[in-house]
């Protein structure tokens, strides 16, 4: 079971947290600090598992951001490094050569993928195909919202003069 995902930057800030495990405010503090602080000074040639709390954590760094995500110790790290390459591809495929910036903008767009890719901590959906089409879906409700909510301002603004 993923317990929790964290994304960081180079500089150690939090770009994205989901928690799967419940934990205190203060516990999760706590844990964004200590793996921060152990991710963003091993060194590059080291293997991308390290053993925390009687957990592993296992990250990918992809460009400037750190991909992290927080095992039980007898799970397989080899497919939760899949699991997070998994996530960057659709959210490559989805912004379009993801970047921070894109995450910093447009962070519920990817809380929806991972919300799409994960549930409760478990592999949800492994077809980026899939992912894909929900997440067009989703866009066009949004943009349907966003137009009859203009709609009906436009209404409300000609009805008032």
């Amino acid at each position: 079971m993923i317990h929790f995902v964290l994304l960081i930057s180079r500089q150690g800030k939090v770009r994205l947290t989901k928690w799967y495990s419940p934990y205190s405010q203060k516990e999760r503090n706590k844990a964004i600090r200590e793996i921060s602080g152990v991710v963003l000074t091993r060194a590059p040639k080291l293997c991308n598992f390290v053993e925390w709390r009687g957990h592993k954590i296992v990250y990918k760094r992809y460009a400037s951001l750190y991909f992290c995500m927080c095992i039980d110790e007898e799970d397989n790290e080899l497919e939760v490094l899949e699991i997070i390459h998994h996530f960057v591809e659709i959210l490559d495929r989805y912004f379009g050569s993801v970047c921070e910036l894109d995450l910093i903008f447009n962070f519920h767009k990817a809380y929806y993928i991972l919300d799409e890719l994960l549930i409760a901590g478990e592999l949800q959906e492994s077809s980026k195909k899939t992912i894909a089409r929900l997440i067009a879906a989703q866009d066009s409700l949004v943009e349907t919202a966003k137009e009859e909510a203009s709609s009906i301002s436009n209404i409300i603004a000609q009805a008032t003069k």
